[in-house]
């Protein structure tokens, strides 16, 4: 999910945007972590990664909120 998340977050979006504006520096750490995952998760190759990104993200709202729907976190898909 993080590794994924960072991903949008430095090429899909603005997200980051703001944090930007605050302290360039952050640049740097958040390469780092990005690679860092990158180089370390293989699931980001298969073919079914979609299916299990998926999963593992209905797994941590069940975990954090006991359900998984979205409409009860205010969350929206990606």
């Amino acid at each position: 999910m993080l590794s994924d998340w960072l991903y949008q977050a430095m090429h899909q979006s603005d997200v980051l945007d703001d944090l930007l504006k605050t302290d360039r520096a952050v640049w740097s750490p958040i390469y780092a972590i990005s690679g860092a995952l990158e180089t370390t998760l293989a699931e980001i190759f298969m073919p079914n990664y979609d299916e299990r990104l998926k999963a593992a993200r209905q797994r941590l709202l069940v975990e954090m909120y006991g359900s998984d729907d979205e409409a009860e976190t205010g969350e929206t898909a990606s």
